[in-house]
């Protein structure tokens, strides 16, 4: 297996934005941190509805998760709708199920209005059974979403073997409401538009310190201070300390990712035809998709960068192989890693941090629909002063136990069974 390293999003972003470091003081209706699908979609909705905004991204725009994932534009959470109503209960449950119940419609209505370049594909998604009880489960998310009127399909072994190329999984439910795209040109293309609509987006400009003022927030930086009315906190498994406030706590969680050499002739020509995403029940879950080139793309929990790199990028080209017949020793043109932001009950949170303020994080893994809904819905609530509009109830603090502890039982966890599978 070659040894590739390098983001292939970063290779095939057609996307670019101007965001220059903050270099002067300046004054706002809303200061946004985090550079994301949420940061970014948060400053697209404030500047289009006229709100002067400054976002800032110690980074680059989209150097996070948002620039790392998978691109599966997928409908709700990792949970099904009838686990949320029991956590959540029953009004808020179906709130926050109702709201990310249109989060693609949400994300490629915004493509297509704002002409993003970001390879977008609306076929649905594939939910993969790896097992029979991974089937059974399976049957059970299509009763729930089906009582809730969601355009799912539960399919059979022969039609998931047609619609994959692969004769591994047992059946498969399909979302029509799905799709993929590129993450970080979807990323970049909302930065993008958000400056187009008047919104300042500084890169290389991390927070140093937040503090209450009479007029709001002044967020500090090397360039220069941000004071506004309101504060968005977008950084979720990026987070960096910040004096003056206490950190969005989630269990970082890695997610890695390997792109091959693009796939051609008859012998790819199985290999999702109909260009659909998917990933599978398992409990170290994997997930595959090709882009617009025909490369085909394996992902899985696992940090590249730790000691188990070797044996999640060995594991990555056993599994090539074994869901697709003929394949044989296929190169590897890019490999590369990101963070999830995980919390203990899987669900997504939005922190008060203060007056007018909102620190939004843990999508668990489920960061363009649920990230684009929050940010979105999060501007209008801090611009309209309504809490009303957010689609889940702020809470006044969150805390993870063990955080460090879990994020190595994880990683652990994915060493092991990556180790000891032949894919």
């Amino acid at each position: 297996m070659t040894c590739a390293t390098g983001n292939l999003w970063e290779t095939t972003c057609e996307e670019k934005v101007a965001a220059p470091p903050l270099d002067q003081d300046c004054s706002v209706d809303l200061a946004v941190i985090g550079g994301g699908f949420t940061g970014c979609a948060a400053a697209l909705e404030a500047a289009g509805n006229g709100a002067t905004v400054c976002l800032i991204e110690a980074q680059e725009i989209g150097h996070g998760g948002s620039g790392r994932n998978v691109g599966l534009v997928n409908a709700g959470l990792w949970l099904p709708p009838e686990a949320i109503t029991e956590i959540l209960g029953e009004a808020e449950g179906r709130r926050l199920s109702t709201h990310l119940a249109s989060a693609p419609k949400r994300v490629f209505d915004l493509v297509e209005k704002h002409g993003i370049a970001c390879e977008a594909v609306r076929n649905g998604t594939l939910h993969c059974a790896h097992s029979q009880s991974g089937l059974r489960d399976l049957e059970d998310r299509h009763r729930q979403q089906v009582a809730l009127g969601a355009p799912v399909t539960l399919l059979d072994a022969a039609e998931t073997r047609r619609r994959t190329g692969s004769s591994v999984f047992h059946g498969a439910l399909h979302d029509a409401r799905a799709g993929t795209i590129n993450p970080l040109s979807y990323c970049r293309g909302l930065a993008r538009a958000a400056v187009n609509a008047g919104a300042r987006l500084c890169a290389r400009t991390p927070a140093t310190a937040i503090r209450q003022a009479k007029s709001g927030w002044v967020v500090e930086t090397p360039g220069g201070t941000v004071t506004a009315r309101s504060l968005l906190v977008a950084t979720n498994a990026y987070h960096q300390p910040v004096g003056g406030m206490r950190s969005p706590e989630t269990v970082a969680v890695h997610y890695f990712q390997v792109a091959t050499e693009p796939l051609a002739g008859e012998r790819f020509a199985h290999i999702l035809p109909g260009g659909e995403g998917c990933w599978d029940t398992a409990l170290v879950m994997s997930s595959f998709r090709r882009d617009r080139t025909g490369r085909l793309l394996i992902g899985a929990v696992g940090n590249l960068e730790g000691p188990g790199g070797g044996i999640h990028r060995g594991w990555a080209q056993r599994l090539a192989t074994r869901l697709f017949e003929g394949l044989g020793d296929i190169g590897i043109d890019h490999a590369w890693c990101g963070r999830i932001g995980m919390t203990g009950d899987h669900l997504p949170k939005i922190l008060a941090v203060g007056p007018n303020a909102y620190a939004c994080f843990g999508y668990s893994g489920r960061g363009i629909g649920p990230g684009t809904t929050f940010g979105t819905l999060a501007a209008q609530a801090l611009l309209k002063d309504d809490p009303a509009l957010l689609p889940l109830s702020p809470v006044a603090s969150h805390g993870e136990r063990f955080a460090g502890l879990r994020s190595a039982y994880y990683e652990t966890g994915a060493v092991l069974t990556h180790a000891l599978r032949s894919g």
